[in-house]
């Protein structure tokens, strides 16, 4: 007996490794085609050893993989980690617990493909939820793999998840065709079937990959672009305000573009050029009311000597409600008649003064936002106001990038809005010519999560092909290319720049134009397939 829960723990731990391998170690995307086989054989094997508490095995086994992949939340905050890996783990142990039951009522394949598209349809519902967190969603897997998924532009990233669950299933299969005899009893055709099949299924995604990957070899090279300048102020977040003043802060990052525009300054009839800063760089900006920040009046000064040069960057901004009761659920009571709204923001503004505002959507539970908030804002007044009551757009707008002779609209993403593929596609479907991504990842530190979160920005940019310019503010800043390519990244954790040009297109990819069709059919047939189940419970067959 010991060493039969010796070889189910050998299995669980086997797919723990394999699953987290591909979002730790760069081009091991291929893993995830294999890594759920373990927890496959490991619940067959505990099926037939009659084995009680199975989910004991399978919830261990999603509470291995999350602790290995996004231990790092923890250095933000050590609940809100454990949190979120018990909370996620237990979420993906009953879609496997579902696919359990499924089993009582289905026979030969239908339970794994019940499997299948039951974890597909959550993984978007998951995109959705108020509760909210699909870092570990299985297409993410190939983020530092992406010469093998640039068919991503038609499929999404949950199209990658269809193509993991496609490969376990089929190698699964044949190897129970081996175990139990059935093999041997399939004629030459068949097994000849079996063999191009799979192999075709291995092969297919990653050659077609190569054939599109070769129309965006040039991409770029245009002769429409845009010239950004990306500052990367390395200012440490826990010792913010301790540490300096906002008027110092301020002088870092106008004496690091200063250094890089010096050649701007004689040419009154420049071309735009943008400036990205980080995400929450200051916190004084009053919607609406602009000149009331001490950091927007400077940086308008500072762009006057530059014309055509426009400045983005992120704010912790506020709007001030005048009323006698609360005008929100997420309202804040600053003093009788008044109320306070805040958001995570990214502004540009130039040199006249000139200000756009987009205020971030998808926002982190907890920290920047309280679900359910006519429940959870009440509670959470009862402890003091800890939790975040940020407020975001109900759509997206895009900011403009304005020169003497043209304006450029570009889409913003701030921080973690670059991990919801569909999401970000409203950008360029709002006339989004080129991207950037604000961000601050220095709260986890030098861990893989901010390599992680660099990586899903060239998923979306293969799913809309569009450049991105990414400004971290301590890293890694980069230039994305539409191929996916990271260019020219800054280190972690120093102060540095990169100035350059990315492409402006205004093509739109097929996932752009027909959102996630994977995800929509996968969820449909999770449906169908659902309502078969409860039939047969409900008539007892």
């Amino acid at each position: 007996m010991k060493r039969e829960n010796i070889l189910l723990w050998g299995l669980v731990l086997l797919f723990a490794v394999l699953m987290s391998v591909p979002f730790l170690v760069p081009h091991t995307g291929l893993l995830a085609l294999i890594g759920f086989i373990p927890l496959l054989c490991m619940e067959r094997i505990a099926s037939q050893m009659e084995k009680k508490h199975i989910w004991i095995y399978h919830y261990s086994a999603f509470v291995l993989w999350n602790a290995f992949t996004t231990f790092w939340v923890c250095n933000a905050t050590v609940g809100g980690g454990i949190f979120a890996i018990l909370a996620n783990s237990l979420q993906m142990s009953l879609v496997f617990g579902l696919f359990r039951l499924s089993k009582r009522k289905f026979s030969g394949a239908l339970p794994y493909i019940f499997l299948a598209m039951a974890w597909i349809a959550w993984e978007r519902f998951y995109f959705d939820a108020e509760i909210s967190w699909p870092w570990l969603v299985l297409g993410n897997s190939f983020a530092r793999t992406t010469w093998a998924i640039q068919w991503y532009e038609f499929t999404g990233t949950l199209g990658g998840s269809l193509w993991i669950w496609a490969c376990n299933l089929s190698i699964f299969g044949l190897l129970v065709a081996l175990s139990d005899g059935s093999w041997a009893c399939r004629n030459t055709k068949a097994k000849a079937a079996t063999v191009i099949g799979l192999l075709a299924l291995f092969i297919i995604p990653p050659v077609s990959s190569a054939v599109i990957a070769g129309r965006y070899e040039n991409s770029m090279e245009s002769d429409d672009r845009l010239e950004v300048l990306i500052v990367q102020p390395n200012i440490d977040p826990y010792n913010k305000f301790q540490a300096m003043s906002q008027d110092q802060q301020n002088a870092i990052l106008e004496g690091l573009i200063s250094k890089e525009l010096a050649d701007r300054k004689a040419d009154s009839c420049a071309t735009p050029l943008l400036v990205l800063a980080p995400e929450t760089f200051t916190g004084d900006i009053v919607c609406g009311d602009y000149p009331r920040s001490r950091t927007w009046r400077r940086f308008t000064s500072f762009l006057k000597e530059y014309p055509g040069v426009n400045m983005l960057f992120g704010a912790s901004s506020y709007d001030y409600i005048y009323s006698d009761e609360a005008p929100s659920h997420t309202a804040r009571h600053i003093r009788d008649g008044l109320w306070l709204e805040s958001h995570n923001s990214a502004l540009i503004t130039d040199g006249t003064g000139r200000t756009e505002i987009f205020h971030k959507s998808k926002l982190v539970v907890a920290v920047e936002h309280t679900p359910y908030p006519a429940i959870f804002c009440k509670i959470d007044d009862m402890l003091g106001g800890v939790m975040g009551r940020c407020v975001g757009q109900e759509e997206i707008s895009l900011l403009n990038v304005a020169g003497e002779c043209k304006s450029i609209p570009v889409g913003c993403a701030v921080c973690y809005e670059s991990v919801y593929g569909e999401y970000y596609t409203d950008y360029i479907r709002k006339g989004a010519k080129a991207m950037t991504i604000i961000t601050n990842d220095a709260w986890w530190g030098d861990t893989p999560g901010y390599r992680q979160h660099l990586s899903y920005a060239s998923l979306r940019a293969i799913e809309t092909r569009r450049a991105i310019a990414r400004c971290a503010n301590t890293g890694i800043s980069a230039i994305i290319s539409p191929s996916g390519k990271i260019l020219k990244p800054t280190p972690w954790w120093e102060q540095a720049s990169i100035r350059s040009y990315i492409p402006l297109r205004e093509d739109l990819t097929f996932f752009v134009t027909h959102g996630d069709i994977t995800g929509r059919v996968c969820t449909f047939l999770f449906c169908l397939l659902l309502l078969a189940l409860i039939v047969r419970f409900a008539s007892r067959q």
